[in-house]
């Protein structure tokens, strides 16, 4: 049996270019010189079921119908573009040069629509698309890597567009639909009603102190005891983010955090660090960056703790909700097995 053409059937057959002008898009049609609307895909595809099988006859027991209705669709679709497309032959028919042209442009309109048929699909089913995803500079980017692989593992068709933002602009940024959600770090201070916050884990605050420092032979340090060091990260209570943590933890223990001459508000804090400029509060994932001259210690201290969030819009893709489970799932383990090592 002849199917052709992507196999369409009759229902998607009906289907009609013209029906497309009722949308308003960008797109541009062309006016065709005559009283007739633009053809529609059932023309086109009886005009090329008959201009493969070059018969009439073959082409009408190949769609299942009849003979006389296969003309008169041709013959319509001539009267349409204004121009002959077959010229009969005794054992068939075979395409004007006009008709051969108009062949070559509207061949791959079956397989087009197929296509963009299946995407719009997987796009629906959230299994393709692209996932504008950010994150905060203190959430590296390696530490979302196992989340990131599963992801992409139940949904291979998807793209991820990774950027770095603050977590403040992150709001600001899925909230306007600049991007599909963020991953930020706790507190921020703009709210946006367009935009809800889901805490993921919390995690315990290192300090990073470089390597021929006195503390970097301590087991664990207290934040008290910080009072005199010199901090490279930026020192902040007007925004939020880790700034704002460091700054309230040392506040609460009767201290301002001393600046360093160079600070910095970004993971570029560690390479400060590292050049014995000071020290830096910085939460535990961070660590993955390593570093050589840096050294990790725990702070003691119970309320030396961080917490991440998911920014999302209200009303979330598909996409963005396989991407929020997921990293949810990941956080729930995480805190799971924290328990179990305490």
């Amino acid at each position: 049996m002849y199917v052709g053409h992507g196999g369409f059937h009759s229902i998607v057959l009906g289907i009609s270019f013209c029906r497309v002008l009722a949308y308003n898009t960008n797109a541009e049609f062309p006016r065709y010189p005559s009283r007739f609307d633009m053809p529609n895909f059932k023309q086109i595809h009886y005009f090329l079921t008959v201009a493969d099988l070059g018969s009439y006859t073959q082409a009408a027991a190949a769609l299942f119908i009849a003979q006389s209705a296969l003309s008169r669709q041709i013959s319509q679709l001539e009267e349409e573009l204004d121009f002959v497309l077959f010229d009969r032959e005794p054992r068939g028919v075979r395409l004007t040069p006009a008709g051969a042209v108009y062949r070559e442009r509207v061949m791959t309109i079956p397989q087009t629509l197929a296509a963009a048929a299946e995407e719009g699909l997987e796009v629906s089913r959230g299994e393709a698309g692209v996932l504008r995803l950010l994150h905060s500079s203190t959430i590296p980017a390696a530490s979302l890597m196992p989340v990131l692989n599963r992801f992409m593992a139940t949904s291979p068709k998807a793209r991820i567009d990774l950027d770095r933002a603050s977590s403040e602009l992150q709001v600001s940024l899925v909230a306007n639909g600049s991007a599909d959600v963020g991953v930020i770090r706790l507190p921020v201070l703009r709210r946006d009603p367009r935009v809800r916050f889901v805490d993921l884990a919390t995690e315990r605050l290192w300090v990073a102190v470089p390597n021929a420092h006195p503390l970097a032979k301590r087991d664990s340090i207290s934040i008290a005891s910080l009072e005199h060091e010199q901090f490279v990260s930026a020192v902040y209570r007007e925004r939020g983010g880790l700034a704002r943590v460091v700054t309230d933890l040392c506040l609460k223990r009767g201290f301002v955090p001393g600046a360093a001459q160079i600070v910095s508000p970004k993971a570029s804090m560690l390479d400060l660090v590292a050049a014995n400029k000071g020290i830096a509060i910085v939460p535990q994932r961070m660590a993955v960056l390593g570093g050589r001259g840096i050294v990790y210690v725990p702070l003691l201290d119970d309320d030396a703790i961080s917490t991440c969030a998911l920014v999302v819009p209200q009303l979330p893709t598909l996409l963005v909700k396989k991407f929020a489970d997921i990293l949810i799932q990941d956080a729930q383990s995480a805190f799971t097995e924290s328990l179990a090592n305490h």
